[in-house]
């Protein structure tokens, strides 16, 4: 598959290094293009030996062609993308990574009760454009390696149409993790307040972000 990253953070990283691990076509897409080549260029050479990742930077016009387009910006910047994007989305999936906590309490969420930013964003987007919520619950450090304690990773899917799902579940299991279909995108509330509450209790626990337990990273 194609897959076009936006962003250019640790959690782009991480979901790049998923994806060339699974042989997929990588293209990064960055607010800065000197930055989204830098993580194209670190991206190469961090990869096995005698392994060719496809892995480059791009403009925007990489969604145009691509099988996934993965949100990996905080919210609700995710929103304003979906928009830009419109109808070049057509024939994409469009992958929400974010969640909308309330990064100077970690007190909450910032939006409305009964909804998620997966929706909110899939009302954003061009009519037709599935919007998949997933890779919320994990942090950047798990996601690289893929495994914790030996095991893969899982990474938690919701959407509504089936055919997303099902890439997004190819994505994360070719790339050595472990997909789980938790169902329609509505799904993504819950998904979004175990992620609040997997940040909200590292201190207590004495961990910081880039610990993990299995099913809640």
């Amino acid at each position: 598959m194609i897959v076009t990253i936006v962003g250019t953070g640790a959690m782009a990283r991480s979901i790049a290094t998923r994806a060339l691990a699974g042989e997929h076509v990588v293209r990064l897409v960055g607010r800065s293009p000197e930055k989204a080549a830098n993580l194209a260029d670190q991206l190469r050479a961090t990869a096995p030996p005698g392994a060719t990742p496809d892995v480059r930077a791009s403009d925007a016009i990489a969604v145009e062609d691509a099988d996934l387009v993965v949100l990996a910006v905080p919210y609700p910047t995710g929103l304003a993308v979906a928009a830009e994007y419109g109808a070049a989305l057509a024939g994409s999936a469009l992958v929400d990574i974010s969640n909308p906590v309330d990064f100077a309490t970690l007190d909450g969420l910032v939006v409305p009760a009964g909804t998620s930013a997966a929706e909110r964003i899939a009302a954003e987007a061009a009519p037709g454009v599935p919007v998949v919520k997933a890779f919320n619950t994990c942090f950047a450090g798990p996601l690289l390696g893929g495994k914790v304690q030996g095991l893969p990773l899982d990474v938690l899917i919701a959407g509504d149409d089936e055919d997303a799902r099902r890439k997004v579940a190819e994505l994360a299991g070719s790339g050595g993790l472990n997909p789980l279909d938790v169902g329609p995108l509505r799904r993504a509330r819950e998904l979004e307040s175990l992620a609040f509450l997997h940040m909200a209790v590292q201190e207590r626990l004495g961990l910081n972000w880039s610990s993990a337990v299995k099913i809640l990273t």
